[in-house]
């Protein structure tokens, strides 16, 4: 095993991990939010804007990180520089855009949640605002890596 594929190895493993965890959480939410409607019963309609926000979220975040296994797959392969590689960041960064979505939807709903209840929301909104930059980032990132394989593409048809 060469070093290129031991690290894809264990990003391939990152990833699964990674898989587990949303996994789980699809299976805890409707328990968290049995829980929390038995608790808090006169805001209990406000969970079912939170679930479709979360299954979104874990959705569109569970396309990404397949998108990402096949990338690391073409990049064992030697077919990092391919249209396929192309096509799957393209899928990763409309994933990301999803999310960033996803997570304004919830914090509008957050905001409202707050002022029926008088709560201070001030943490689980800042929170999702570090998400989002963290998903920006990601969003960046994958733009920078889709410059040069389009140019490698646009080279290797020019010279065709």
């Amino acid at each position: 095993m060469n070093v290129k594929q031991g690290s894809t190895t264990f990003l391939k493993i990152i990833i699964f991990l990674a898989g587990i965890a949303v996994l789980a959480l699809c299976i805890c939410l409707p328990g968290i939010a049995i829980n929390d409607a038995k608790v808090h019963p006169d805001t209990a309609y406000f969970l079912i804007p939170f679930l479709v926000c979360a299954y979104g979220f874990c959705i569109t975040f569970s396309v990404a990180l397949c998108q990402t296994f096949k990338l690391l797959t073409y990049i064992e392969k030697d077919n990092a520089f391919s249209e396929l590689s192309l096509k799957s960041l393209k899928i990763i960064k409309k994933c990301a855009f999803t999310v960033i979505f996803l997570i304004l939807l919830g914090i509008v709903s957050l905001m409202v949640l707050a002022k029926v209840t008088g709560d201070d929301a001030a943490g689980p909104i800042s929170l999702s605002l570090m998400g989002i930059l963290v998903t920006s980032t990601v969003a960046t990132f994958v733009s920078v890596l889709q410059k040069p394989i389009k140019n490698f593409q646009e080279k290797n048809e020019m010279k065709m």
